[in-house]
């Protein structure tokens, strides 16, 4: 059985009287069912606030309107319809869900409809009964019903509302047009930013920023011409339960170098994407949130043994002593130069054939303006690293422990790297350094770092020893 429900030759389309632009809000989501490339069907992931106008027509009294085109995960119980002016009043409202993949056949029910075949010769023509996956039953004129399994299309002069439908039952105070606003909540749309760092050629580290905002349509329905709103932060949600090529989003009445405008939301972060936006169904869109910026940065190359951890009273243990292989892990460290949303943020580096190659990249918590900002790039190539215990010993009258390690740094490039060293002191919180062939560059509780330079093509050696000492209270 070959049902083609869509090649279309329905003339139909989702019939929204619009006075003005609709308000779409939507909150940051990492869902990577709304970005990944996969077939372009509906997510139920994400959130949004939509703000739609609507222009009715009513009649006066009481009556019953039935409102099309919703996304397929409008929430059924925050869908609110309000009238300026208190033109009528809502008694009561049902959300009519689609079902399955002929959802959008199904809004035909009831309905004349013609279906043709391949060719375009006419199949069945009459009143729409039902549109299932065992095809179409059509009641001709003559009350004779036809199951039609093989077609090719459904020609139908009512438009076709792919999404929800909302019945609304009111009781109108006078007759004729009157404006209303649709406000609901809804999955199906999310953003987060995509930021690209690409660093600048020199001596110094100068990171040239681009940031943009990545938005995901998956709600079963496109968006047209709508004011476009991105809230960055993490609000409560308490609920249950292939895309086109990434473009650039369409703006009407925008330049293409606009970037948004932020402000203060409560506990939250608002942009406002400026003009008019389109979301097609099934798309990530993007637009620029801030200016593309050249920022001032830290490169680290980071070798680290251990980890934080202090033990309730000294840890006397002698662990057998062995050769331990660290690597050298590359960081990217600067400073916020504004509120930055959570994004990822790609790394690229220019390479001798003059292009921009990718390097690393990092997930970037929100941040606030002036805060650091550090993401591991990856492992560094041509760098190793060996970790040696050297001294070991213990005097437990004198309440003191001694303990001694070498490490090995080894450079195959061909340009000096300055290697952080870290290391984690955790047999007990009071020590000293006794020794170091190279001076702390920082200590703290439970850290101890050197900074060690190594020649290109060479080695350089740290050796260190540190003293913990304690008390009778403390055994």
């Amino acid at each position: 059985m070959r049902m083609t429900a869509l090649p279309l030759l329905i003339a139909a389309s989702l019939s929204l009287a619009h006075a003005q632009a609709t308000h779409l809000t939507i909150y940051h989501s990492d869902d990577g069912a709304l970005f990944s490339a996969g077939d372009g069907a509906s997510v139920n992931a994400g959130y949004a606030v939509v703000h739609e106008p609507r222009q009715l027509t009513l009649q006066h009294g009481a009556q019953t309107l039935t409102l099309d085109g919703l996304p397929l995960y409008a929430d059924s119980e925050a869908l609110s319809l309000n009238f300026p002016g208190q033109a009528a009043q809502v008694l009561w409202q049902r959300l009519l869900l689609p079902q399955g993949q002929n959802a959008a056949l199904a809004s035909l029910v009831g309905q004349q409809v013609e279906v043709v075949g391949d060719g375009g010769q006419p199949l069945a023509a009459g009143r729409l009964q039902q549109a299932s996956d065992n095809g179409l039953q059509i009641v001709g004129a003559q009350g004779q019903t036809t199951l039609v399994r093989n077609y090719a299309a459904v020609r139908s002069a009512v438009p076709l509302h792919a999404g929800a439908q909302l019945q609304v039952h009111l009781d109108a105070k006078r007759a004729g047009a009157a404006d209303a606003t649709l406000s609901y909540p809804t999955a199906g749309l999310g953003w987060h930013v995509a930021y690209i760092g690409t660093l600048q050629q020199g001596s110094a580290c100068r990171l040239q920023l681009e940031s943009r905002a990545s938005v995901a349509n998956r709600s079963g329905r496109d968006w047209q011409g709508v004011t476009l709103k991105l809230i960055a932060g993490q609000p409560n949600m308490h609920r249950n339960g292939v895309l086109q090529p990434m473009m650039m989003m369409a703006r009407k009445g925008s330049g293409e170098a606009d970037v948004a405008s932020q402000s203060t939301l409560g506990d939250y972060r608002s942009f406002s994407v400026p003009g008019t936006v389109d979301l097609p169904d099934g798309s990530v869109s993007q637009s620029p949130l801030y200016a593309n910026r050249s920022i001032n940065c830290q490169r680290t190359t980071l070798v680290e043994s251990g980890n934080i951890w202090n033990s309730s009273k000294p840890n006397l243990a002698d662990y057998a002593a062995g050769e331990e292989h660290l690597n050298a892990i590359s960081t990217l460290r600067f400073t916020a130069f504004d509120s930055l949303p959570a994004g990822n943020l790609r790394v690229l580096s220019i390479d001798r054939d003059g292009n921009a190659e990718f390097i690393g990249e990092g997930q970037l918590p929100d941040t606030p303006k002036t805060q650091p900002v550090q993401i591991t790039l990856g492992q560094v190539f041509d760098l190793s690293a060996t970790r040696e215990r050297s001294a070991f010993k213990v005097d437990r009258a004198a309440r003191q422990m001694d303990e001694a390690f070498k490490l090995q740094l080894s450079n195959a490039g061909d340009s000096t790297r300055t290697v952080t060293v870290r290391e984690h002191p955790s047999r007990w919180r009071q020590w000293t350094v006794v020794s170091s062939s190279v001076p702390p560059s920082r200590q703290s509780t439970d850290i101890l770092e050197f900074t060690i330079d190594v020649p290109a093509h060479g080695q350089a050696t740290l050796d260190y020893a540190l003293r913990y000492q304690w008390s009778a209270a403390d055994e």
